[in-house]
């Protein structure tokens, strides 16, 4: 068996894989806030304290997915290409 057949069947695995997550869920963790929404701060004396709000998710702690924007973009322009 040459070596491209498991490297081309684990890439297509992949891809599948990464295709049903952004379907089942669209929107991932924040990779700035980790989720949270905010920063992290400690005050003097070490404990952790609320910071600011993060910029990138807008304080919701979620992100669209990669995949998931890009179907988004495709299916809008089929949409507006195909409308009567």
């Amino acid at each position: 068996m040459p070596p491209a057949l498991p490297a081309i069947t684990l890439l297509l695995g992949v891809t599948f894989c990464y295709i049903a997550v952004c379907a089942g869920s669209p929107f991932g963790n924040c990779r700035k806030c980790r989720g949270m929404g905010h920063a992290l701060k400690t005050d003097r004396r070490g404990r952790l304290k609320r910071g600011k709000d993060c910029r990138r998710c807008k304080a919701t702690g979620k992100r669209i997915r990669v995949g998931r924007w890009l179907y988004n973009r495709w299916a809008r322009i089929y949409h507006a290409g195909t409308a009567d």
